[in-house]
């Protein structure tokens, strides 16, 4: 499995930036697919997540109503739109798999569930 993290750079604090991951070895829509960040000195974190038919979602509190994950299974691709952005959103953003096909939008919030990892894509938010 490969994920491809794009789209991450400097934005300014009420800025928009739009994140893509493009996945390829392995069936894409068989899966539920998440976001996390890693902020400097912190443990990864949970951001949103999107089932494999893209009906349901499911955030994190600190980015509800401000960001929105969808994804397009005919390119085997994830989006995060990140609208009214914030200092302390700045973090490095990873798209991620679960180990298996089953695992919910809620499941996927544990990060022991992910099976495969992108790289990252680094998002710096200025004040």
């Amino acid at each position: 499995v490969q994920l491809a993290e794009s789209g991450g750079g400097l934005a300014q604090a009420g800025g928009s930036l739009r994140l893509s991951c493009a996945a390829s070895g392995l069936t894409f829509s068989s899966y539920t697919v998440g976001w996390f960040r890693r902020a400097p000195g912190n443990e990864r974190e949970f951001v949103a997540a999107i089932t494999r038919s893209g009906m349901y979602t499911n955030y994190a509190d600190s980015v509800k109503d401000r960001f929105t994950i969808s994804r397009d299974n005919a390119k085997n691709t994830v989006y995060l739109q990140m609208n009214s952005l914030k200092p302390e959103d700045t973090a490095v953003y990873y798209c991620a798999v679960p180990r298996s096909s089953l695992t919910s939008t809620q499941a996927m919030a544990d990060t022991s569930t992910v099976g495969s990892w992108g790289r990252g894509t680094q998002v710096t938010v200025s004040s």
